[in-house]
């Protein structure tokens, strides 16, 4: 399993976002390439500590229900549910909202497992470092494959 936590999965991550320009254009779903970022940096704040959360109710009574499928192998599907807090309605800056995404990335990765462990997913609770990895590694895989890039 792709994990961000694995430098050569990351590296991928990297050169798919160093492709992705302001007019690229979406797939599916209702964001820009700037507030896709923004979206994107926003969970990467929650993993990081910077943003801390609390799961939500819909979170402890569902979680249990779909971990499994979120974390396992398949690609998030188009147009999946998110955080009311991480939607992205206003213009962001696509080369600021760039360097934050990347920022953010790095600094998560430096953290590393064991303290991204430490962090709690608004909808999944507690998460292993591992699942961190992994989920971040997810995520930024589909919002990236949203732009085609």
């Amino acid at each position: 399993m792709h994990t961000i936590f694995d430098p050569a999965d990351r590296k991928v991550i990297l050169d798919r976002l160093a492709k992705l320009s302001p007019g690229s254009p979406r797939q599916w779903g209702k964001m820009n390439p700037g507030q896709m970022l923004a979206h994107c940096s926003a969970a990467l704040e929650t993993a990081t500590g910077v943003r801390p959360m609390k799961q939500a109710l819909i979170g402890k009574v569902l979680a249990p229900f779909v971990r499994a499928g979120v974390l396992g192998d398949k690609p998030f599907t188009k147009n999946s549910p998110t955080d009311p807090t991480f939607i992205v309605k206003d213009d962001r800056d696509f080369a600021a909202e760039r360097v934050r995404l990347e920022k953010l990335l790095e600094s998560f990765c430096q953290r590393g497992p064991e303290e991204a462990g430490k962090q709690t997913h608004s909808f999944f609770g507690k998460l292993t470092g591992a699942e961190w990895g992994r989920l971040a590694y997810k995520h930024l895989d589909h919002h990236l494959s949203q732009f085609n890039a």
